[in-house]
Protein backbone atom coordinates (compact mmCIF):
# COMPACT_ATOMS: atom_id res chain seq x y z
CA UNK A 1 0.00 0.00 0.00
CA UNK A 2 1.54 3.42 -0.96
CA UNK A 3 2.09 6.54 1.39
CA UNK A 4 -1.03 8.90 1.90
CA UNK A 5 -0.08 12.22 0.41
CA UNK A 6 0.71 14.43 3.82
CA UNK A 7 -1.18 18.22 3.75
CA UNK A 8 -0.79 20.59 6.04
CA UNK A 9 -2.76 23.96 6.87
CA UNK A 10 -1.64 27.31 6.36
CA UNK A 11 -0.64 28.00 9.53
CA UNK A 12 1.65 24.67 9.86
CA UNK A 13 2.87 25.62 6.53
CA UNK A 14 4.20 28.19 7.35
CA UNK A 15 5.45 27.14 11.00
CA UNK A 16 7.39 24.43 8.33
CA UNK A 17 8.80 27.15 5.84
CA UNK A 18 9.15 30.15 7.64
CA UNK A 19 6.93 32.29 5.48
CA UNK A 20 4.14 34.43 7.35
CA UNK A 21 0.35 33.45 6.18
CA UNK A 22 0.70 36.55 4.44
CA UNK A 23 3.02 35.96 2.18
CA UNK A 24 2.10 32.45 1.58
CA UNK A 25 -1.64 34.28 0.69
CA UNK A 26 0.40 36.50 -1.63
CA UNK A 27 2.15 33.95 -3.39
CA UNK A 28 -0.89 31.67 -4.12
CA UNK A 29 -2.67 35.14 -5.60
CA UNK A 30 0.27 35.34 -8.05
CA UNK A 31 0.98 32.19 -8.59
CA UNK A 32 3.92 31.34 -7.78
CA UNK A 33 3.40 29.06 -4.99
CA UNK A 34 -0.04 27.44 -4.84
CA UNK A 35 -1.46 25.44 -2.60
CA UNK A 36 -2.21 21.49 -3.14
CA UNK A 37 -6.10 22.06 -2.27
CA UNK A 38 -8.29 24.96 -1.83
CA UNK A 39 -12.05 23.87 -0.27
CA UNK A 40 -14.29 25.21 -2.28
CA UNK A 41 -16.64 26.26 0.69
CA UNK A 42 -14.39 27.41 3.33
CA UNK A 43 -11.38 28.70 1.50
CA UNK A 44 -8.57 26.58 3.39
CA UNK A 45 -5.61 26.31 1.71
CA UNK A 46 -3.75 22.76 2.46
CA UNK A 47 -0.08 22.40 0.98
CA UNK A 48 1.39 19.21 0.30
CA UNK A 49 4.02 18.04 2.51
CA UNK A 50 6.24 17.64 -1.54
CA UNK A 51 5.61 21.66 -1.47
CA UNK A 52 7.83 22.42 1.43
CA UNK A 53 11.11 22.22 -0.59
CA UNK A 54 9.71 24.45 -3.51
CA UNK A 55 8.72 26.95 -0.66
CA UNK A 56 12.09 26.66 0.34
CA UNK A 57 13.73 27.19 -2.61
CA UNK A 58 11.96 30.36 -3.07
CA UNK A 59 12.88 32.10 0.38
CA UNK A 60 16.30 31.30 -1.02
CA UNK A 61 16.08 33.08 -3.97
CA UNK A 62 14.51 36.07 -2.04
CA UNK A 63 17.46 36.31 0.45
CA UNK A 64 19.27 37.03 -2.67
CA UNK A 65 17.10 39.58 -3.71
CA UNK A 66 15.30 37.70 -6.57
CA UNK A 67 12.57 39.41 -7.49
CA UNK A 68 9.20 37.42 -7.86
CA UNK A 69 8.83 37.33 -11.34
CA UNK A 70 11.95 36.14 -12.02
CA UNK A 71 11.82 33.32 -9.50
CA UNK A 72 8.38 32.03 -11.03
CA UNK A 73 10.27 32.29 -14.73
CA UNK A 74 13.27 29.74 -12.70
CA UNK A 75 10.48 27.19 -11.20
CA UNK A 76 8.76 27.69 -14.73
CA UNK A 77 11.60 26.67 -16.73
CA UNK A 78 11.21 24.32 -19.78
CA UNK A 79 14.46 22.21 -18.93
CA UNK A 80 17.73 22.50 -16.18
CA UNK A 81 20.32 24.50 -18.83
CA UNK A 82 17.69 27.19 -18.66
CA UNK A 83 17.18 26.97 -14.78
CA UNK A 84 20.78 27.28 -14.47
CA UNK A 85 21.14 30.41 -16.65
CA UNK A 86 18.18 32.13 -15.38
CA UNK A 87 19.99 31.71 -12.11
CA UNK A 88 23.25 32.45 -13.12
CA UNK A 89 22.35 35.91 -14.84
CA UNK A 90 20.59 36.72 -11.22
CA UNK A 91 23.69 35.83 -9.61
CA UNK A 92 25.75 37.97 -12.19
CA UNK A 93 23.58 41.26 -11.23
CA UNK A 94 24.33 40.19 -7.67
CA UNK A 95 28.24 40.21 -8.01
CA UNK A 96 27.73 43.23 -9.96
CA UNK A 97 26.00 45.22 -7.02
CA UNK A 98 28.56 43.97 -4.65
CA UNK A 99 31.28 45.34 -6.71
CA UNK A 100 29.46 48.71 -6.94
CA UNK A 101 28.79 48.37 -3.19
CA UNK A 102 32.46 47.19 -2.13
CA UNK A 103 33.66 50.63 -4.21
CA UNK A 104 31.12 52.66 -3.05
CA UNK A 105 32.15 51.54 0.76
CA UNK A 106 35.85 52.09 -0.13
CA UNK A 107 35.55 55.55 -1.54
CA UNK A 108 33.44 56.77 1.80
CA UNK A 109 36.14 55.20 4.21
CA UNK A 110 38.24 57.66 2.05
CA UNK A 111 36.21 60.23 2.45
CA UNK A 112 36.40 60.02 6.56
CA UNK A 113 40.23 59.09 6.79
CA UNK A 114 42.04 62.06 8.02
CA UNK A 115 44.82 63.77 5.60
CA UNK A 116 48.24 62.18 6.70
CA UNK A 117 51.26 64.18 5.95
CA UNK A 118 52.44 61.26 3.04
CA UNK A 119 49.17 62.72 0.82
CA UNK A 120 50.16 63.88 -2.39
CA UNK A 121 48.64 67.30 -2.51
CA UNK A 122 46.10 67.85 -5.16
CA UNK A 123 47.34 69.58 -8.47
CA UNK A 124 45.25 71.89 -10.57
CA UNK A 125 46.56 73.58 -13.83
CA UNK A 126 45.09 77.13 -15.06
CA UNK A 127 44.97 76.16 -19.32
CA UNK A 128 43.72 78.10 -22.08
CA UNK A 129 42.23 75.19 -24.78
CA UNK A 130 43.02 75.86 -28.64
CA UNK A 131 39.57 76.00 -31.01
CA UNK A 132 40.17 72.24 -32.26
CA UNK A 133 38.34 70.35 -35.30
CA UNK A 134 35.99 67.30 -34.29
CA UNK A 135 34.17 64.63 -35.05
CA UNK A 136 31.36 64.35 -32.50
CA UNK A 137 28.03 62.94 -31.36
CA UNK A 138 25.53 65.52 -29.66
CA UNK A 139 22.46 64.10 -27.47
CA UNK A 140 20.14 64.06 -24.49
CA UNK A 141 20.56 62.12 -22.16
CA UNK A 142 19.80 61.11 -18.34
CA UNK A 143 22.27 60.86 -15.78
CA UNK A 144 21.83 57.30 -15.14
CA UNK A 145 22.53 56.36 -18.77
CA UNK A 146 24.96 58.76 -19.24
CA UNK A 147 28.01 56.06 -18.55
CA UNK A 148 26.60 53.58 -21.19
CA UNK A 149 25.58 56.39 -23.51
CA UNK A 150 29.14 58.35 -23.29
CA UNK A 151 31.12 54.65 -24.11
CA UNK A 152 28.99 54.01 -26.98
CA UNK A 153 28.94 57.14 -28.24
CA UNK A 154 32.92 56.78 -27.86
CA UNK A 155 33.03 53.42 -29.35
CA UNK A 156 30.84 54.69 -32.60
CA UNK A 157 33.10 58.25 -33.10
CA UNK A 158 36.80 55.68 -32.61
CA UNK A 159 35.41 53.03 -35.52
CA UNK A 160 34.09 55.94 -38.05
CA UNK A 161 37.17 57.48 -37.42
CA UNK A 162 38.94 54.44 -38.17
CA UNK A 163 36.31 53.38 -41.34
CA UNK A 164 37.81 56.64 -42.41
CA UNK A 165 41.12 56.03 -41.80
CA UNK A 166 41.47 59.41 -39.83
CA UNK A 167 43.51 59.48 -37.11
CA UNK A 168 42.47 61.38 -33.78
CA UNK A 169 44.47 64.27 -33.03
CA UNK A 170 44.20 64.24 -29.21
CA UNK A 171 41.97 62.58 -26.43
CA UNK A 172 38.44 62.34 -26.40
CA UNK A 173 36.19 64.78 -24.76
CA UNK A 174 32.97 65.68 -23.44
CA UNK A 175 31.23 68.66 -23.87
CA UNK A 176 27.75 68.88 -20.23
CA UNK A 177 25.09 71.09 -20.60
CA UNK A 178 24.26 72.60 -16.87
CA UNK A 179 21.18 70.38 -16.96
CA UNK A 180 23.14 67.11 -16.92
CA UNK A 181 24.26 68.35 -13.01
CA UNK A 182 21.40 70.14 -12.13
CA UNK A 183 17.96 68.36 -13.45
CA UNK A 184 19.99 64.67 -13.89
CA UNK A 185 18.78 65.42 -17.68
CA UNK A 186 20.57 67.31 -20.48
CA UNK A 187 22.79 67.43 -23.73
CA UNK A 188 26.06 65.96 -24.01
CA UNK A 189 28.40 66.33 -26.71
CA UNK A 190 31.29 63.88 -26.95
CA UNK A 191 34.09 64.58 -29.15
CA UNK A 192 37.44 63.05 -30.66
CA UNK A 193 39.82 65.85 -32.35
CA UNK A 194 41.02 64.74 -35.80
CA UNK A 195 43.53 66.54 -38.14
CA UNK A 196 40.43 67.29 -41.09
CA UNK A 197 37.01 67.21 -41.33
CA UNK A 198 34.69 63.90 -40.97
CA UNK A 199 31.87 63.66 -43.76
CA UNK A 200 28.58 63.02 -41.50
CA UNK A 201 27.61 58.87 -41.39
CA UNK A 202 25.47 57.99 -38.49
CA UNK A 203 25.11 59.89 -35.65
CA UNK A 204 28.79 61.78 -36.26
CA UNK A 205 29.13 64.84 -37.37
CA UNK A 206 31.94 67.21 -37.89
CA UNK A 207 32.09 70.15 -35.65
CA UNK A 208 35.00 72.80 -34.38
CA UNK A 209 35.06 72.86 -30.16
CA UNK A 210 35.24 76.01 -29.00
CA UNK A 211 38.06 77.30 -27.39
CA UNK A 212 38.10 77.61 -23.61
CA UNK A 213 39.84 78.81 -20.31
CA UNK A 214 39.33 75.98 -17.96
CA UNK A 215 40.65 75.26 -14.30
CA UNK A 216 41.81 71.29 -14.50
CA UNK A 217 41.98 68.46 -12.20
CA UNK A 218 42.75 64.83 -13.09
CA UNK A 219 40.59 61.99 -11.48
CA UNK A 220 42.04 58.84 -11.30
CA UNK A 221 40.00 55.82 -11.48
CA UNK A 222 36.54 54.60 -11.76
CA UNK A 223 33.66 57.55 -12.30
CA UNK A 224 31.95 56.32 -9.10
CA UNK A 225 33.59 58.69 -7.04
CA UNK A 226 34.63 61.47 -9.73
CA UNK A 227 32.32 63.53 -7.26
CA UNK A 228 35.52 64.08 -5.09
CA UNK A 229 37.47 65.65 -8.16
CA UNK A 230 34.45 68.10 -9.48
CA UNK A 231 34.08 69.14 -5.28
CA UNK A 232 37.39 69.66 -4.98
CA UNK A 233 38.10 71.55 -8.87
CA UNK A 234 34.21 73.84 -7.52
CA UNK A 235 36.03 74.64 -4.20
CA UNK A 236 39.10 75.74 -5.85
CA UNK A 237 37.44 77.92 -8.63
CA UNK A 238 35.14 79.77 -5.79
CA UNK A 239 37.76 80.56 -3.43
CA UNK A 240 40.16 82.08 -6.38
CA UNK A 241 36.55 84.27 -8.00
CA UNK A 242 37.29 82.84 -11.19
CA UNK A 243 34.26 81.05 -11.91
CA UNK A 244 32.12 82.27 -15.47
CA UNK A 245 29.55 80.96 -17.54
CA UNK A 246 30.16 77.44 -19.54
CA UNK A 247 30.04 74.25 -19.79
CA UNK A 248 31.94 71.62 -17.97
CA UNK A 249 34.64 69.33 -20.15
CA UNK A 250 35.99 66.31 -19.63
CA UNK A 251 38.88 64.56 -21.00
CA UNK A 252 39.11 60.70 -21.35
CA UNK A 253 43.10 59.75 -20.85
CA UNK A 254 42.83 56.44 -20.14
CA UNK A 255 39.70 54.93 -20.02
CA UNK A 256 37.98 51.24 -20.76
CA UNK A 257 39.33 51.45 -24.53
CA UNK A 258 42.88 51.49 -23.37
CA UNK A 259 42.83 49.14 -20.13
CA UNK A 260 40.33 47.18 -18.25
CA UNK A 261 42.40 47.79 -14.79
CA UNK A 262 40.04 50.80 -13.70
CA UNK A 263 42.65 51.97 -11.10
CA UNK A 264 44.72 53.43 -14.01
CA UNK A 265 41.69 55.17 -15.70
CA UNK A 266 42.45 58.74 -16.11
CA UNK A 267 39.97 62.08 -16.49
CA UNK A 268 40.72 65.56 -16.88
CA UNK A 269 37.80 67.88 -15.74
CA UNK A 270 37.92 70.96 -17.20
CA UNK A 271 35.92 73.96 -14.94
CA UNK A 272 35.42 77.05 -17.28
CA UNK A 273 36.86 80.12 -16.09
CA UNK A 274 37.78 83.76 -16.99
CA UNK A 275 40.28 84.80 -19.25
CA UNK A 276 43.76 83.25 -17.97
CA UNK A 277 46.30 83.92 -20.54
CA UNK A 278 48.06 80.36 -20.39
CA UNK A 279 48.55 78.84 -23.12
CA UNK A 280 48.36 74.64 -22.91
CA UNK A 281 46.89 71.46 -24.48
Amino acid sequence: MGDVPGYLSIGDFSRATHMSVKTLRHYHQIGLLEPAEVDAHTGYRRYGTEQIPTAQIIRRFRDLSMPLEEIQGVLSAPDLRTRNERIAAHLSRLEEELGRTQAAVASLRDLLRAPSPGDSPVRIELRSVAAVTAAAITGVTDAEDSAAWLQGALGELHATLAARNVPADGPAGGIFADEVFAQHRGQVTIFVPCAEPVRPMGRVVSVLIPAAELAVIEHCGPPVDVDRAYGILAAYVASHAMAVDGAIREYYLVGPRDTPDTPRWRTEIGWPVFQIGVSGG
